[in-house]
């Protein structure tokens, strides 16, 4: 009766259009109701809680960091260093786009913004050199999965404060399969790109893509430098942020020049919106995963994964089909905040190690960013490229097919996700 009445209220609150976090302080509302009580009061002291947590100090600064690196000119040289030194391969262009997602991912952990960057720069590229559009855009949106994935992550900081996990461990974590993923991707777009008529661009001389090297090494280093603090324990994760974005400040002001003064103003304001949404939707989701956990919510859920429990692969599997199909319906965000303290007591009392489930619910749920009707990253593409979702969906199918197997790999196989972790901790 509870699962019922928290799923409705959480839907029919969004079906009015009420933002998501608002829909979710409504269901917790609908389950204090429903256990007999109403009190404003513990909704309020519980949304404060929420947001007072030391770990989340961490998204505002990844946040700036990437809206830092935008403006003072650093996603341009990566691309450019890209661009010299593969962008002569046959399907170079496709290449070039991998390769800058995930140097940018390093950094800014921002889906979205990542996405909207790469697509913007090389879209116009790839249709000049006749690549096919949607194929194109359907990469470009696919290599946007590893925004959340490679580390420092926005999602793996959310995920970790709700789930009581070490932010430090899944960051970490993530480096390896994200890596995967890539590879999944050169594999999958060079084996659909091989076919296509398209213009190659001129190959550069030598001299030239030192050059593009030199100016790009700034760019290049700044990724290294947060992993590598993280690995030997040089940061925690917010330190991280604060490092990043005192980077990307000092590289965009005093050595590309690109970074104006003026335009500080508004990237702090632009940064200090996204982060208000982002960590008041945290709030409002650990109000509901409190009134979740005494309303026996993940009890029942446990009772009906019971007969998988005694299976761990098994039971990740069933879990993980589940999250692919709730991901088609609803954004990343919600998802993520509502499943994780519902199976969080699933997969402990099966003995599986919160680590390794969070790294592949995240990856999950970032596939659910490029899955139809709700993907945000389809619909920035979309905006950018300027064609439909459905011919957006047909030049994704084979990338998605390939994250996919990606994720099944690491449901068969959680050394893939282990052992690099142990090596890098």
């Amino acid at each position: 009766m509870t699962t019922l009445v928290f799923t409705a209220s959480l839907l029919g609150a969004m079906a009015f259009g009420l933002p998501v976090a608002m829909a979710l302080l409504v269901s917790a509302a609908a389950l204090m109701v429903t256990q007999g009580q109403i009190d404003t009061t513990i909704l309020s002291q519980k949304l404060i809680e929420g947001a007072d947590s030391f770990p989340l100090l961490a998204i505002p600064f990844f946040i700036l960091a990437g809206e830092l690196m935008n403006a003072g000119g650093l996603s341009k040289r990566i691309v450019d260093f890209a661009l010299a030194w593969v962008g002569h391969i046959r399907g170079g262009l496709g290449l070039v786009a991998i390769f800058a997602t995930v140097v940018m991912s390093a950094i800014s952990g921002s889906a979205a913004a990542d996405t909207a960057a790469v697509a913007t720069l090389l879209i116009p590229m790839m249709r000049r050199a006749g690549y096919d559009v949607p194929r194109s855009s359907g990469l470009i949106a696919a290599s946007g999965v590893l925004g959340p994935v490679i580390p420092p992550s926005i999602a793996m900081i959310v995920f970790g404060v709700i789930a009581n996990v070490s932010i430090g461990k899944l960051l970490l974590a993530g480096v390896f399969p994200g890596l995967m993923i890539a590879f999944a991707l050169v594999i999958a777009w060079l084996w659909v790109v091989r076919k296509d008529k398209v213009q190659a661009l001129p190959r550069q001389p030598l001299a030239q893509r030192l050059r593009a090297g030199v100016d790009g090494i700034w760019a290049l280093l700044m990724p290294f430098g947060i992993i590598g603090g993280l690995k030997c324990g040089i940061f925690t994760p917010t330190e991280a942020g604060v490092a990043a974005c005192v980077y990307a400040f000092v590289i965009g002001v005093f050595v590309y020049r690109e970074l104006p003064w003026r335009a500080l103003y508004g990237l702090f304001v632009s940064a200090a919106k996204t982060t208000a949404i982002v960590v008041f939707m945290i709030a409002a989701a650990l109000v509901s995963a409190w009134l979740i956990t005494t309303s026996e919510v993940p009890q029942q859920v446990a009772a009906l994964l019971a007969p998988f429990v005694g299976q761990p692969i098994l039971l990740m599997f069933v879990i993980m089909v589940l999250v692919v199909v709730v991901g088609t319906a609803l954004d990343f965000a919600p998802t993520l905040m509502i499943l994780t303290p519902v199976l969080m007591p699933v997969i402990k009392q099966a003995g599986i190690d919160p680590v390794y489930f969070g790294v592949l619910f995240i990856i999950n749920n970032s596939i659910g960013l490029i899955t139809p009707p709700v993907g945000i990253v389809l619909n920035v593409v979309c905006g950018i490229s300027k064609i439909s979702m459905a011919e957006l969906m047909k030049g994704l199918w084979p990338f998605l097919i390939a994250e996919l197997i990606v994720l099944l790999l690491l449901v068969l196989f959680p050394p893939l996700v282990m052992v690099p972790l142990r090596w890098l901790t």
